[in-house]
């Protein structure tokens, strides 16, 4: 029997005022955030029912809402993020968030500059 697997989201697109910059935080920029959840998916597979899984649009939600509040730190914004899901939804046992500021003003040619954050819900493990 299945006992857990992971949800993804990948790349939900934002504009946001997040940076260290003034200008930044002004103007705004675009963004990138992805994340996956490992949570019990066991009961999903049975069930059919959206109740035994994460919701995706109520994911998005929070992620949406903590975007909406300016940082000079993307790892703050992230962290944000992970504290809300796993406080959210407690059947979270682990959870990935990736946060990318596309067109960061650091003078290089890349898709993208970002963090990394990987959270353990300790109460669940």
């Amino acid at each position: 029997m299945l006992k857990s697997g992971q949800i993804f989201i990948d790349n939900m697109r934002f504009h946001a005022h997040h940076g260290v910059l003034e200008q930044e935080r002004l103007t705004g920029g675009d963004f990138l955030v992805s994340l996956s959840a490992s949570y019990p998916l066991g009961k999903a597979t049975e069930s059919d029912d959206v109740t035994d899984t994460l919701n995706y649009a109520e994911v998005y939600e929070i992620v949406e809402s903590e975007m909406d509040i300016p940082s000079k730190l993307l790892e703050h914004v992230a962290g944000r993020i992970g504290k809300r899901l796993l406080k959210t939804m407690p059947l979270i046992s682990e959870l990935t968030v990736r946060l990318t500021k596309v067109n960061p003003p650091m003078g290089a040619d890349c898709d993208g500059a970002g963090v990394l954050l990987h959270f353990i819900n300790d109460e669940n493990c």
